[in-house]
């Protein structure tokens, strides 16, 4: 059967490199390519791909938000979260939003192949960096009783979308005008945003993006 993919990363060099590597199966079918999650998110409802490999720090629409959308909207697509990143939070963020596998770009040339070969069968896959932080933040827990890291996120996904297109410097009307929202709407979703992150301004708006990996720095 042949496995179908989409990749979404907005540095043309990382989708050729991808490129390259699907290419070399027989048995893999490169349907399309996104520049920013937005754009993945529309080409995964138009193209119904077996896997999206995905980078998680792009424009518009970070990974973890393009992952959400496309899980909700194809449940049967498995999503390959695709980052140099790999810190305990994000991880339990990654498999929160519906990524069922986890690859770092170092380890592209290595393990991609595994990764996707997995995935097409609705198996896990995740890098053994990935594995031991997954298992160090399980021993963790155990020991000291907590909740873990795979809680309900306060905002809402359109909260979040609009965080980070504030977060890239975007005014409330080209957040309107992206989003086919109001004005209006964007300024009550940009004051509840600010209400339940207790964030006074912009400055700190930002500094909370990048720290939670919503954009880089």
């Amino acid at each position: 059967m042949t496995v179908r993919i989409l990749i979404a990363d907005d540095h043309a060099v990382i989708r050729e490199a991808l490129r390259g590597l699907i290419s070399q199966h027989s048995d893999w079918q490169l349907c399309g390519e996104a520049r920013n999650g937005r754009e993945a998110v529309e080409l995964a409802k138009s193209l119904r791909p077996d896997v999206v490999v995905l980078d998680l720090s792009m424009p518009e629409l970070n990974g973890l938000e393009a992952t959400r959308q496309i899980r909700k909207l194809l449940p049967k697509a498995e999503v390959l979260a695709f980052t140099m990143h790999e810190t305990e939070d994000l991880v339990s963020q990654v498999i929160a939003a519906g990524a069922r596998g986890y690859l770092l770009k170092s380890d592209a040339m290595a393990h991609l192949a595994h990764a996707i070969e997995a995935l097409a069968q609705h198996k896990p896959f995740f890098a053994p960096a990935v594995s031991q932080i997954m298992l160090d933040a399980v021993a963790g827990d155990a020991k000291g009783g907590g909740s873990g890291t795979l809680e309900r996120e306060a905002l809402t996904p359109r909260e979040r979308e609009i965080l980070q297109q504030l977060a890239e410097g975007k005014n409330n009307k080209t957040i309107s005008s992206a989003l086919g929202l109001s004005v209006t709407t964007v300024q009550t979703h940009r004051a509840a945003i600010m209400r339940k992150l207790d964030i006074k301004s912009i400055a700190e708006l930002v500094r909370y993006a990048v720290r939670n990996k919503i954009i880089d720095a």
